[in-house]
């Protein structure tokens, strides 16, 4: 993996007496680290929103209230404004299927009796223009689920019914984009809500999350555990190392063998998490890597080039300071 580690240095001594050595001079390379941007132009702040990769551009779409689409050009480090959302939409994990954006598994209104989205949302890049999909079956509606792309079906991931006011669930659901069918498969070991899930070798993977009870602590029952579905077998399992930093709101993303969980929000503190952990599929086991430059939760990361960039996304838990900004780190 191109990532590198923190790793602390360490000094070996030894008894014996050696002959004296030339010094290294020369300055080392430093770790890459998290970094901010300076692009041209500004996207319109928002958090609860996603910031996807389609071709050689990033979408920020979505967030409280009903926002523009913000176009990032990885090229030239400039934004600008696409068509503005047909509705208020929040608390999505976006998909992108043959060159478009859906959303689905989505919020819309106020906190705290948000309701889900009945219907899922496509944006065009190729057009700059949104419409409507497909309706999802009325029994199944949630928000702050997970929604991830394999081999030609969207999988959405447990969620949350009312809002931040509770009715969280296990279910997953396969949708077909090319018929419009949608299909029940077996539900989770747990419910979980504000997370994202990844696809991997075969498997979806739900990361991170918590059940939302605003009535007590919206940001408390963090989840730790990482179930993992068999696309195969279509049978759940439980990893048995949990996530090193249990948090909610946060980004995940495939890195060539690794799954990245990004940022995040919890009762830990009141800044949003700056970490960023990486679990290795094939061994089960963690690993801690660079911390983002400014934490967040609410948004997404993207990988472009040589470098993983994000956008936007909240400051602190809760839902103010909202970000405009863009942060990246080059990989080795």
């Amino acid at each position: 993996m191109r990532y590198l580690l923190l790793i602390l240095p360490f000094l070996l001594f030894s008894c014996e007496t050696r002959p004296t050595e030339a010094t290294d001079t020369s300055t080392p390379n430093p770790a890459p680290n998290w970094h901010e941007v300076t692009p041209e132009g500004q996207p319109t702040a928002r958090h609860e929103a996603a910031f996807v990769r389609v071709g050689d551009k990033g979408y920020l779409l979505g967030g409280r209230g009903i926002k523009p689409v913000d176009i990032y050009d990885f090229e030239s480090e400039s934004w600008s404004a696409g068509d503005t959302s047909p509705v208020e939409i929040h608390h999505f994990q976006p998909v992108v299927y043959q060159d478009e954006i859906y959303l689905m598994g989505a919020m819309t209104g106020g906190y705290p009796g948000e309701t889900p989205l009945p219907e899922i949302y496509i944006y065009s890049p190729a057009d700059n223009a949104w419409r409507t999909g497909a309706t999802i079956p009325e029994g199944r509606r949630r928000g702050g689920a997970g929604a991830v792309l394999h081999n030609g079906l969207i999988y959405m991931v447990c969620g949350i019914q009312d809002g931040h006011r509770g009715g969280h669930v296990p279910w997953l659901d396969a949708y077909n984009p090319e018929t419009d069918e949608w299909v029940q498969l077996p539900d989770a070991p747990r419910s979980r809500d504000h997370f994202q899930a990844v696809a991997y070798d075969n498997k979806l993977y739900a990361l991170a999350g918590r059940t939302t009870v605003a009535a007590t602590n919206p940001f408390a029952n963090t989840i730790g555990e990482v179930d993992v579905y068999d696309l195969a077998t279509k049978t759940w399992s439980t990893l048995s190392d949990t996530m090193p930093t249990h948090r909610a709101g946060n980004a995940a993303m495939v890195l060539d063998h690794d799954i990245l969980v990004v940022g995040g929000e919890s009762t830990a503190h009141k800044v949003a998490h700056n970490e960023v952990e990486a679990l290795s599929p094939a061994t089960g086991k963690w690993r801690t890597l660079a911390p983002l430059s400014r934490g967040r939760h609410g948004t997404g990361i993207v990988q472009h080039g040589g470098q993983l960039i994000m956008a936007s996304g909240c400051g602190n838990r809760g839902g103010s300071p909202e970000l405009a900004d863009v942060i990246a780190i080059t990989l080795k």
